[in-house]
């Protein structure tokens, strides 16, 4: 089998969720660094992998795919990976609750939107971060009450929704955003902590 390869950025959300789930299916890779904040992403190399310019890229299975939540879904779908229900209405009410952070949040939060949004500029860079994340979590945290928690988001093992969690959480807690009272979300993340496949993914163990 040939070696996957992703390249990434440490603190980039999207390419976290894609350490996670690449760790949760042992599926061993190597990592290509894109540094976002050298402007690395815009370069032709980088662009000639990803028209957008964005991370990750996957390389997996003699193939190349962008866009984090599609490269999960494609691990998913070929069986290398577990985080969907079967079930077509379940599947929607995961996919539901995982959006709610990856489609909604974090593209208001991404480098280029809030550089562009504040001029990089502080304090404004934070409270836009801030602004914007808490009511995502908190939209998360009461989303989580529509299904059983035993212990990570929708059941015993971890699913897409925890998966785009654990980044967002991350992000909450450089930007000084509010969390302590999210019972519900800390305990998923205490649950997901213990485990290699996050814990090895996370930007401070990778970026060493």
């Amino acid at each position: 089998m040939t070696e996957a390869v992703l390249w990434d950025y440490p603190k980039s959300s999207a390419s976290y969720r894609v350490r996670i789930a690449l760790n949760l299916a042992g599926i061993s890779f190597r990592s290509e660094m894109v540094d976002l904040l050298q402007s690395t992403q815009k370069t032709e190399e980088h662009i000639n992998r990803s028209p957008q310019g964005l991370v990750p890229v996957l390389e997996i299975d003699g193939k190349r795919f962008t866009q984090s939540l599609a490269i999960i879904e494609y691990l998913n779908d070929t069986g290398k990976l577990s985080v969907l229900p079967d079930d077509p209405a379940e599947k929607l009410r995961v996919r539901s609750l995982a959006y709610t952070l990856a489609v909604d949040v974090h593209p208001v939060c991404n480098l280029s939107v809030v550089t562009y949004a504040t001029k990089g500029k502080e304090p404004q860079r934070s409270e836009w971060m801030r602004r914007f994340t808490r009511p995502g979590l908190e939209a998360f945290e009461a989303q989580l009450a529509g299904f059983k928690q035993a212990p990570f988001c929708v059941g015993n093992t971890p699913s897409l929704a925890d998966i785009c969690l654990i980044p967002q959480l991350y992000n909450a807690r450089r930007w000084g955003v509010e969390i302590d009272d999210l019972s519900r979300i800390l305990e998923v993340e205490r649950v997901c902590a213990s485990l290699d496949a996050f814990a090895k993914a996370s930007p401070e163990v990778f970026a060493h």
